[in-house]
């Protein structure tokens, strides 16, 4: 495609220098017939032949020379707009028809350079095929002599009547051949200005391909991400099952089981040997404190990173702060007083039900706007988080709901979901009696 453009600009190029040269040549052809009649004293019989008076023979080369230089400048324009451009494109008009003028019309391939600088642009306009009608009508009007005879100017014969025959003969048959290749150059030019055009179609077209084969790869490539996600978090969960299991197993099983072999060891000896039976109680209730050390160990490791490192009211704002950043949804956050004196249980619970609440708004119910509030009333602390999503006709506790409920239940909570303009979960935990908790 750039090699095909290179090529069209070259050959627009020697369009310019050949027509520069043409219509200099007729120019001065002109000018030397006319000052020969002058010098000859043969000017009256001149003038009687023609149906206008020429400009004056010194005037003719200059004026050509001068409004050629018009051309190249607005060739060298380049307008933004289409006002613009057909201003340009009229101004062109009218130096070309000007050249023609000065040369008694006995030359009007300047009008195909006009048009070959309007094909370049032709692509950025939606009015040129109006263009080039314009610009052929001009071009037919000025070569088939239809306007020399409305202007009445002097033609190139008439000028080259001033040479003998066979002169003249061999200048109009230059002439003639240097139209020709005007011409000929012209078509050229056309025909790389439409190749370089089907050659940027068929970029395009490719381009478009491309896109589209790259588009089908991305969509296969997210397809086997969203497997490989789905996959890494099956198996982070069966880790973490096994896990849990392990530590069940080696903490609470072992526990338990010393302190079945101890009971039975009570009750055989309650009768023979209650002293025994004492120190051997003694000793299970030591086995059961280490076994809930442990327990207490491991459950401490479930606890949300967050709460182990800063406080909950922190980590309630960095939470929703994120959760409001990474999603673009509106999130509103009251509190009527500071949140302390919690034990871990219910800083966890506290934070995993407004984690699980916005979790939901935003993935199931497509909410873009989610209100927390949090308040105490007479040693009840309520939990409210309301969304204005899609909502549902019938809740039905899932998986998230029914564990809220269950780690509520633990603390004598209570759990109450409505769908109305929206989803809103209530959740309420008791404050203990004779506890400072807010």
């Amino acid at each position: 495609m750039k090699e095909a453009k290179k090529t069209s600009e070259r050959v627009f190029r020697y369009l310019l220098n050949l027509n520069f040269w043409i219509i200099m040549a007729i120019g001065i052809l002109i000018s030397r017939s006319i000052n020969g009649y002058i010098r000859e004293g043969s000017a009256h019989e001149f003038l009687k032949g023609v149906e206008a008076v020429p400009e004056m023979p010194y005037k003719i080369p200059a004026a050509v020379f001068l409004f050629y230089l018009v051309l190249l400048l607005l060739f060298q324009i380049r307008e933004e707009g289409e006002l613009l451009f057909f201003v340009k494109t009229g101004m062109e008009i009218l130096a070309g028809l000007s050249i023609c003028y000065l040369l008694d019309f006995s030359y009007s391939g300047i009008l195909l350079l006009v048009l070959a600088d309007v094909a370049r642009k032709l692509a950025d306009t939606r009015w040129k095929y109006l263009l080039i009608g314009i610009i052929g009508i001009v071009y037919l009007f000025a070569d088939y002599y239809l306007v020399p005879d409305m202007w009445k100017t002097a033609s190139l014969e008439m000028c080259l009547n001033y040479y003998r025959g066979d002169v003249r003969a061999l200048l109009l048959g230059m002439r003639n051949v240097m139209v020709s290749l005007n011409l000929l150059t012209f078509v050229a030019y056309i025909l790389f200005r439409i190749r370089e055009q089907i050659n940027e179609k068929q970029r395009v077209v490719e381009l478009n391909q491309r896109l589209h084969e790259t588009n089908l790869q991305l969509e296969e490539a997210n397809h086997r991400l969203e497997l490989y996600a789905e996959e890494s978090i099956r198996n982070a969960e069966t880790r973490e099952r096994n896990r849990l299991a392990r530590e069940i197993h080696d903490t609470l099983g072992h526990t338990l089981t010393g302190i079945i072999a101890g009971l039975d060891a009570c009750c055989m000896l309650i009768d023979a040997a209650p002293d025994a039976v004492k120190e051997q109680l003694a000793v299970i209730a030591d086995v059961a404190r280490k076994g809930m050390t442990d327990v207490r160990r491991s459950v401490k490791a479930l606890r949300p990173d967050a709460l182990e490192k800063m406080e909950l009211s922190k980590a309630l704002d960095e939470m929703i702060e994120e959760c409001r950043k990474s999603t673009k949804t509106d999130i509103q956050y009251s509190c009527n007083d500071p949140l302390q004196g919690f034990n871990q249980d219910e800083e966890e619970i506290i934070y995993r039900i407004i984690q699980e609440s916005m979790t939901n708004a935003i993935r199931h119910g497509k909410a873009d706007h989610i209100r927390i509030d949090i308040r105490k009333e007479y040693q009840m602390l309520t939990i409210t988080v309301s969304d204005n999503g899609i909502g549902c006709k019938d809740v039905k506790k899932g998986f998230g709901l029914h564990h809220m409920e269950e780690r509520l239940s633990m603390l004598q909570g209570s759990l109450h979901c409505s769908s109305e303009n929206g989803f809103t979960v209530e959740a309420k935990i008791p404050i203990r009696w004779g506890e400072e908790k807010m």
